[in-house]
């Protein structure tokens, strides 16, 4: 397995992962905060989870190909769980990635001139 198609993988669902994160804190305000959109926050939570789940097994291949340390491992999973941690964690990826492969750094630079 090529580390090229999961860092994209790993793109989309962290930013999926983290864009549905922050709908959820949403709904969580709007939900005990004004005792709106109850029925909603529930389906917005499994939305949450399913996309973590595969964020997780997505990073956790990805982290495996890199051979990324322990720590860095598990801060990158569990970024999927806090606020704005997977947009964070998704640039430094995809830098770190771009410099260790010259074949990510090309998909990286824009087309054209």
């Amino acid at each position: 397995m090529k580390a090229t198609p999961l860092l994209g993988w790993y793109r989309a669902l962290a930013i999926a992962t983290g864009t549905a994160l922050l709908i959820f804190c949403g709904f969580m305000v709007a939900k005990y905060g004004f005792g709106a959109a109850e029925e909603l926050t529930t389906y917005v939570a499994m939305l949450h989870g399913y996309l973590y789940i595969g964020y997780f097994v997505v990073t956790f291949l990805l982290g495996q190909k890199l051979k990324w340390p322990v720590g860095r491992l598990v801060f990158t999973l569990a970024a999927g769980c806090i606020p704005f941690a997977s947009f964070v964690a998704e640039r430094r990826v995809v830098r770190d990635a771009a410099a260790q492969s010259p074949a990510v750094a090309a998909q990286q630079e824009p087309a054209g001139v």
